[in-house]
């Protein structure tokens, strides 16, 4: 199998599109997934500053690197959440605006509809994000919970993003939502039930992250079993598992890397993800789109990460066979 693999230059946003470009082809990537913060993919600039696209391209360009994906996470994420002070330090001064809150969405999903149409010009078609929840935060159930209000979150998300995927088919551009805590779609059921809302509209699909899954207990493989029609983009990250007794898989508001925790996301191959039957699964339903690596390990170096994961995709992402080993046999 011959899928690119791309680096996901969310961690390497305070280095310039140039300075990750050179490391990137350094190391060895086929691409970048490129993040629409810092200077990587500027939303406005690529819509109205051709000369922007074009020194853009001349730097991937320049390092043999390939764009098949932009991310809009930070900007979607406040599409459909109950903003609060959090959102203010990652959404651009322009979206957060005075911070309150249905002003805060409507600028948001105008962003990821420019985010859009922005891919479109640039040539690619497909961005990958969140999309906020307005209930996440009742999932423990109490107090009490109502199947009305678990409705009214659903139905909150199928009209903010059925306007934006309108935009993103007019585009000719998929959107790929990232199934995670925090989403209106966080595990198999959630997922499931998210589509049905959204009425399995073929611009929305999701981005495949196995990391997210993996603390939960879900199976990623069963899960990509289930949804294979819809995995229109595949992230490699990892995670590391501890249930000692102790310490619970909600992690009592312990921040990432504290050892405490009864899991952490750490560089691809140094986790509990079981990414070779994940491949061979990609292999079986025919996923042959990127392969993105999102480096997140706060005990590993970030440079060494980056290289080091690029070695483990390589060795991971082998091709298929061409006929049954036994096609060979006599009769």
């Amino acid at each position: 199998m011959t899928r690119p693999i791309t680096l996901f230059t969310a961690q390497f946003t305070d280095l310039s599109l140039s300075e990750i470009a050179e490391k990137a082809a350094r190391w060895g990537y086929d691409g970048l997934e490129l993040a629409c913060w810092g200077d990587h993919f500027d939303v406005g600039r690529v819509l109205d500053d051709p000369a922007y696209v074009k020194e853009n391209r001349r730097i991937l360009e320049a390092n043999g690197l390939s764009v098949h994906t932009v991310s809009t996470h930070l900007v979607s994420q406040a599409v459909c959440d109950l903003v609060d002070e959090r959102h203010r330090g990652v959404l651009p001064g322009a979206i957060w605006g005075d911070g309150e809150i249905s002003g805060v969405q409507a600028r948001a999903e105008e962003e990821v509809k420019r985010t859009a149409r922005a891919a479109a010009a640039y040539g690619v078609d497909m961005v990958v994000g969140f999309t906020g929840s307005s209930i996440f935060h009742m999932f423990a159930g109490w107090p009490p919970v109502s199947e009305e209000m678990i409705d009214r979150g659903f139905d909150d998300f199928a009209e903010r993003w059925n306007r934006i995927i309108d935009v993103f088919d007019a585009e000719g551009v998929k959107f790929a939502f990232e199934v995670h805590p925090g989403e209106i779609a966080f595990d198999f059921w959630s997922t499931k039930r998210a589509l049905d809302a959204i009425g399995h509209r073929e611009g929305f699909g999701l981005n495949f992250d196995p990391s997210h899954l993996q603390w939960q207990g879900i199976d990623s493989v069963a899960f990509l079993d289930e949804f294979k029609d819809r995995i229109y983009h595949v992230h490699l990250k990892d995670t590391h598992v501890n249930l000692d007794g102790r310490n619970g898989i909600l992690n009592s508001h312990l921040l990432d890397g504290n050892m405490r925790r009864a899991w952490d996301f750490v560089s691809l191959g140094h986790g509990d993800v079981p990414f070779e039957q994940i491949i061979r699964k990609l292999n079986e339903i025919g996923y042959n789109g990127p392969l993105s690596v999102e480096w997140e390990d706060n005990g590993m170096a970030r440079e060494l990460g980056a290289s080091d994961a690029l070695q483990v995709a390589r060795k991971l992402d082998f091709e298929p066979a061409a006929a049954a080993w036994h096609s060979t046999f006599g009769e």
